[in-house]
């Protein structure tokens, strides 16, 4: 059974992950991206991961959004007064914290065809029971603050440019005050306007309270945001 234990301000515990990935089509190789790793990070605490690419980052954060399986380890979340570990939460436990506790901001908008971009950004308050109207409010507001032209709000994002597509997936990202936040280059794609939009943005999620796990590749970025790195290097090392 898990050890459901952790420090009174911490959001996000990883205690011994490990991840391996089996090539069944070539001959069930085994990949070991990651072994006996720990983290923790607190309310109002952003902490970037930090490695070169390949190391193992984003699987940290696609285990932590319950996309990837824990091989070894444990990987615990607070959602309000309860402690989950996602690496033996059930799949209704796991829609549950992604609806209520953990927000996640990928490399790449991945929506369904033909559906308008404000409907798109507006869908997770919707679903957590906010009126159409008011969710379609808040969605204006974020697009507008990203700089997504009004005209561009009723149609589908997938002839945008990779730019606009991002700052659509960050007003989807942003719509929800999650406790927890993660977040995968989220200003990979962004001219130095609207980067600084997105910094302000996580600093004030960050004065908000929420436990932000980050990776950022834009050197000013990181610095301006994470009060501390983890070297991912590190844990590769030992594996």
């Amino acid at each position: 059974m898990s050890d459901l234990t952790m420090p009174t301000d911490a959001m996000v515990a990883v205690r011994g992950l490990a991840k391996r990935f089996v090539l069944h089509n070539q001959g069930s190789a085994e990949i070991r991206v990651l072994r006996d790793l720990d983290l923790v990070v607190s309310r109002g605490e952003c902490a970037a991961l930090v490695g070169p690419s390949g190391i193992g980052k984003s699987t940290i954060l696609r285990c932590l959004y319950g996309n990837y399986l824990a091989s070894a380890g444990s990987l615990l979340v607070r959602q309000g007064d309860n402690v989950v570990d996602l690496a033996v939460a059930p799949p209704r436990a796991i829609l549950e914290l992604r609806r209520h506790a953990i927000g996640y901001v990928s490399q790449f908008l991945r929506v369904v065809p033909r559906v308008p971009s404000i409907d798109i950004v507006a869908e997770p308050l919707i679903a957590l029971g906010q009126g159409e109207a008011a969710a379609h409010r808040r969605a204006a507001d974020l697009l507008g603050r990203l700089r997504i032209p009004e005209a561009l709000w009723l149609l589908a994002p997938a002839t945008f440019s990779g730019g606009e597509q991002q700052r659509v997936n960050i007003a989807r990202g942003f719509i929800v005050d999650f406790p927890i936040l993660l977040l995968d280059e989220p200003t990979a794609a962004l001219d130095d306007m609207n980067r600084q939009t997105v910094v302000d943005m996580i600093r004030e999620r960050k004065q908000a309270g929420a436990a932000i796990v980050g990776i950022f590749h834009d050197d000013a970025v990181r610095d301006a945001v994470a009060d501390r790195r983890y070297d991912v290097t590190m844990n590769r090392r030992a594996a």
